[in-house]
Formats: structure tokens, sequence, C-alpha cells
């Protein structure tokens, strides 16, 4: 049997509790969702805001990724670039109509729009009220596409963002000690992150993810020397 491994994206949750610092949720949420066009299977698609901080956290977001510069990948001013292909965002724009259709609000962005220099360009989007049995909770956009997800408390928060069939990189914004233990330790995803973005992966590390995001042992770091490695135990006598 040959020896293989497979990754398969994600459609990672970044889980934000009302004692999160405000700004630092938003960063945080806006270079997991945003940088790199999105185009990343750890990027926070899904972004899991509590009660206490749910409208002020959009506003801020919504307000932040307006206000990112769409352009050429060659221009050292542009924060977001373009999607990899027509195809690619042709997806990115009909998951945004996928998602109003099905009851999200458009706070901001997902429009195609016109660059300086030949491209598939697209304002990122942000979709409020969205309920996370929502396809655009579901399904792997791989663009500059986030939604929110409106919950009362941790407990909900964790189990919303247990569902479904990805489990690449989850992460929570929060400065409880006490929730930061626990979520690191119950959420059903290969890497997580605690006050950083889903996206930041140190290559030096194993990276793979579980359910229907990764199949067979982990990349990078040691878990690659594993890999790579045919293991021999030799016995000698006296």
């Amino acid at each position: 049997m040959k020896k293989f491994q497979l990754e398969m994206g994600g459609k990672n949750p970044l889980v934000v509790l009302d004692d999160a610092d405000l700004d630092r949720a938003v960063a945080i949420a806006l270079d997991g969702a945003f940088f790199q066009t999105g185009q990343r299977c750890t990027a926070s698609s899904r972004i899991i805001v509590q009660d206490g901080i749910h409208d002020r956290f959009v506003a801020a977001l919504a307000a932040r990724a307006a206000a990112l510069k769409v352009g050429s990948a060659l221009d050292p001013a542009t924060q977001v670039g373009p999607a990899s292909s027509d195809t690619q965002l042709e997806q990115n724009l009909r998951y945004v109509r996928i998602a109003t259709d099905e009851g999200g609000r458009l706070v901001t962005g997902g429009q195609a729009v016109e660059g300086a220099t030949p491209g598939y360009f697209m304002s990122p989007a942000v979709i409020a009220d969205t309920a996370p049995a929502m396809r655009i909770n579901n399904e792997e956009v791989f663009g500059p596409v986030a939604s929110t997800v409106r919950v009362g408390d941790y407990e909900q928060a964790l189990e919303i963002a247990n569902q479904g069939q990805f489990g690449l990189s989850a992460g929570i914004v929060t400065n409880s000690l006490k929730h930061a233990r626990h979520f690191r330790r119950n959420i059903r995803a290969g890497m997580v992150m605690v006050n950083l973005p889903t996206a930041g992966v140190d290559y030096h590390v194993p990276f793979g993810g579980t359910r229907r995001s990764s199949y067979g042992a982990r990349e990078q770091g040691f878990a690659a020397i594993e890999f790579y490695t045919q293991m021999k135990t030799i016995y000698v006598g006296d």
C-alpha cells in the first residue's frame, strides 16, 4: 500500500467572546478572513460572535473590510489581490448571492470591481445575521467572504464551531483563560489558535485537520520526517 496524505480544505470558525478586546478581535478576523484574498484553506470564513460584542464587532469589521485596498498583487499598497481565476471569482460572487438569498445580510462588499490592471477582483464581503445551517457556513468559498453568526454564550459558540464536516483550523478571541483552555481541548480541529488568526501557521510544526479536512499523516515539521521514514527495529545479541 502506498503512503498518502490528503489536505481537503476547511470551513474554519473564529469564536469572538464578549470579553475580547474589540480592536484585537477585528484585526484577527480581518487577517484571517481577507488577507491573501481569503484563498487559504485555513481562512476564518465563519465568525461566531457573542451577543454582548456582536453589533460593535460587525460594524467595526465591515468598516475595516471596506477600507481594504483591492488591486494588483504586484502593487505594494494592495491588501486584497485578485481571485485566482474567473471561475473562482464567479464562485465567490455566487456564494454571496446564496447567503443573501437564504437570509443573510450583506453589510459590505461582495461586488466585482475594476482594477487598474487586468484581474478578477471583488470587494471583501461581510455577511451578518446568518444561521449555522446556511450553505455559507458549511461550504468552502475560498475567497474574501466572511459570515457572522450571533450566539448567546460560550457553550453555544463551541457547539456551533464544532458543527459541519470540516475540522482544519479554529480560533478563539477571549481574555478568559478558562474558556481558552476549554476551547483548545474541545474544539474539533487539527490546529487551534488562541488570540491569533486561524490562518497564521508555522511551517516548522505539523499541519493538518480532522474529519473532511485531512486524511493520513500530518504534513510539515517532525510529522513530515515520520511520513518519509521507514522504521527499522534491530536486535543484537552478545
